[in-house]
């Protein structure tokens, strides 16, 4: 790969003024008067400091300007809600109220990593639904607010388990329950939203508790099936196909050509710019895409080995929390916590220092205490503050954190 140096006229004027001499076409094709006019005003600062840094400031500033454009498409934001859930924060943050009407209210793009279990269907007193399809749209009409609002690139971590039940659909008797692989319907509902589907990671829990199914006085076939004792963690990322031209990672220029796409919606880009620092040998550009910026950004953020080695195969070993004490009191007060091992995971994996970090099914809170633990900002929604109001504040506390909190709406 060769390496060039600033020609003449480059070491003649400020290469902030270089950035603008060459990408002023494509910047007034790509970008409306006003996006021009604040990128020109808020990269005056980056006048006279060297070209490397100038490179990495222009592009935050442009790539702001550009989601903010994006941002302003969708009407229904509230900025306050906005302000409430990005300030960094060493406190948990708390939105009581409903996830679909939260997430409505929230700015597009605006987070950067999700990590829930949903409520089960029909499997607690809290979580009721009249049929399984009815259930199964509830979800779906709440992953499609997720995937607008999780930002381009980022990733949903979803834990669910398959359950036994009656789905209502065709009975309501005993003779109506059936195995209902929520994975499955899941996985199809996140595809169809428009996510990837990129890992079905096995939680193992360990021996089987249940003695349903077992027909010990029945050993003969049609009568001895397996119980369930695994859980799903469903891995999706968001690659929507974000078309608009992105500065060349080396030079800062937007002289860049459209390449062919290296995944699903994610669109490269090859720069063009002759005086890019960086060319191959045969004089080719540096060949990128706002994912791989992403990904460069985030390597500041080291993972520990022996944290990789745990995680490296897709079926993992995790005692399921114990919440019931001696004298069969609820220690965390909430019926469905999983294991802290699952939050941390996604966030060490998926996240850097600083960023958003949602719950929309916060249950006791477990992804935004792991958050907080890891320099994220840890957010959770949750809809019965009546019911698990007192027993959150009381784990967050044991946590040794603070609790912030609005209602919403």
């Amino acid at each position: 790969m060769a390496h060039k140096t600033l020609t003449e006229q480059q070491m003649r004027e400020s290469y902030i003024d270089t950035i603008f001499r060459i990408s002023e076409p494509y910047l007034l094709r790509d970008l409306d008067a006003a996006s021009y006019a604040a990128l020109k005003r808020r990269t005056r600062r980056l006048r006279g400091i060297p070209a490397a840094e100038t490179v990495r400031e222009f592009s935050k500033v442009y790539r702001d300007i550009v989601k903010k454009s994006y941002q302003n498409e969708y009407p229904f934001a509230d900025l306050n809600l906005d302000r409430f859930i990005s300030k960094k924060s060493r406190n948990v943050k708390a939105v009581w109220g409903d996830s679909l009407q939260i997430l409505k209210s929230m700015s597009s793009e605006s987070v950067h990593l999700m990590v829930t279990s949903p409520p089960y269907y029909n499997a607690r007193e809290y979580s009721q639904w009249d049929n399984l399809d009815d259930y199964l749209k509830e979800m779906k009409t709440i992953i499609q607010e997720a995937y607008r609002v999780l930002d381009n690139h980022r990733a949903f971590v979803f834990n669910v388990g398959d359950i036994t039940g009656n789905d209502h659909l065709h009975t309501r008797s005993t003779w109506g329950a059936r195995r209902i692989p929520l994975g499955a319907y899941f996985i199809q509902i996140f595809e169809d939203v428009g996510f990837t589907f990129i890992d079905d990671i096995i939680w193992d829990k360990g021996e089987v508790q249940s003695q349903r199914h077992k027909n010990g006085d029945t050993p003969s076939p049609l009568y001895q099936y397996p119980v369930n004792c695994y859980e799903h963690i469903l891995v999706f990322h968001k690659h929507r196909n974000d078309t608009i031209r992105y500065p060349c990672p080396v030079c800062g220029c937007l002289k860049v050509n459209g390449n062919a796409y290296s995944g699903k919606g994610i669109k490269s880009w090859e720069c063009k710019n002759l005086d890019c620092f960086e060319r191959s040998a045969a004089n080719r550009g540096k060949r990128f895409s706002l994912r791989s910026i992403v990904m460069s950004e985030l390597k500041k953020n080291i993972i520990d080995t022996e944290f990789i080695k745990k995680w490296r195969k897709d079926i993992i070993q995790l005692q399921p929390v114990i919440k019931i004490n001696s004298r069969g009191e609820n220690i965390l007060g909430h019926t469905a916590p999983f294991p802290k091992e699952i939050p941390e995971f996604a966030i060490k994996t998926l996240t850097g220092v600083n960023e958003i970090v949602i719950d929309p099914f916060a249950g006791s809170f477990t992804t935004a205490i792991k958050a907080i633990d890891l320099d994220r900002v840890g957010v959770g929604f949750e809809l019965n503050e009546k019911m698990f109001s007192n027993s959150i504040k009381a784990n967050i506390k044991k946590n040794g954190y603070s609790l912030e909190e609005i209602s919403w709406p």
